[in-house]
């Protein structure tokens, strides 16, 4: 990465996300404050991470933001799991959802109970929809593509909220419990 703390903004098809990096990595990321409100995800950006300032990405960091725009439209299947995340103060637990979020595919959904059993107990589930309420890493950590035991959405933090996640899984062409297209254009 670089030596330097910074955050950017950037267009994708769900609208303006943001990128934090540091020197261990990527310090955060942040999906579309508003509708498409540029200026609400840049300030929400600037309060998230006071140590930085917005700037220019440096290009490791430009390249991640390249891969998320493919996987936010639909025209990339890549898991991004080499990028490097500064995750010092993300206590032990989360760090273990937000990996499995990771290897989750694009097009593809897990539940909170597949996670939680994944983890060591089915009974972690609660704990589970707990860590990915506080991602501090979506959309790089996929939060989006973890469910409800009935297929429903469920919780969802972001500006948004279940429709939210919903429009993001039919971009990447994810059809929870077989269920045809919510949106005929996305």
């Amino acid at each position: 990465m670089t030596a330097t703390h910074g955050f950017a903004i950037f267009p994708t098809a769900v609208g303006t996300c943001g990128i934090a990096w540091s020197p261990r990595g990527i310090a955060g990321a942040q999906l579309p404050e508003a509708e498409d409100d540029a200026a609400a995800t840049l300030a929400r950006m600037a309060a998230r991470f006071p140590a930085g300032e917005e700037a220019v990405p440096p290009p490791s960091v430009q390249a991640v933001i390249d891969a998320l725009v493919a996987v936010l439209a639909g025209t990339s299947k890549e898991l991004l799991l080499e990028v490097p995340l500064d995750d010092a103060g993300v206590p032990a637990f989360h760090r273990r959802v937000y990996d499995f979020a990771r290897r989750i595919p694009p097009g593809e959904t897990r539940t909170y109970g597949e996670v939680a059993e994944a983890l060591g107990s089915k009974g972690l589930a609660r704990a589970v929809g707990q860590a990915l309420g506080r991602n501090p890493f979506a959309p790089l950590v996929p939060c989006h593509r973890v469910l409800a035991a009935d297929g429903r959405p469920g919780g969802f933090s972001a500006p948004g909220g279940a429709l939210a996640k919903l429009r993001m899984l039919a971009k990447e062409g994810a059809r929870p419990l077989g269920t045809a297209p919510l949106f005929d254009e996305l």
